[in-house]
């Protein structure tokens, strides 16, 4: 009986510390994730509108991916 109460006392604070980690976890990614300007602020500052076009050449027809028998 007393292995018994042992054990379940054992598995409530093995679930009560993984779920204060994941809390935390979870908490440090939403802040981190709130402190990151959006992508069009992003490329304002760093000028983007200002570089030159680029034309890239499709050559998919040249190099063809390999069939599959």
């Amino acid at each position: 009986m007393i292995r018994m109460m042992v054990s379940a006392f054992a598995v409530v604070a093995l679930i009560a510390v993984t779920s204060n980690m994941l809390r935390a976890r979870v908490s440090s990614i939403e802040l981190s994730a709130a402190a990151m300007p959006p992508l069009q602020e992003l490329h304002l500052m760093a000028g983007v509108d200002k570089l030159p076009v680029q034309d890239v050449e499709d050559q998919s027809l040249i190099y063809p991916s390999a069939t599959k028998p």
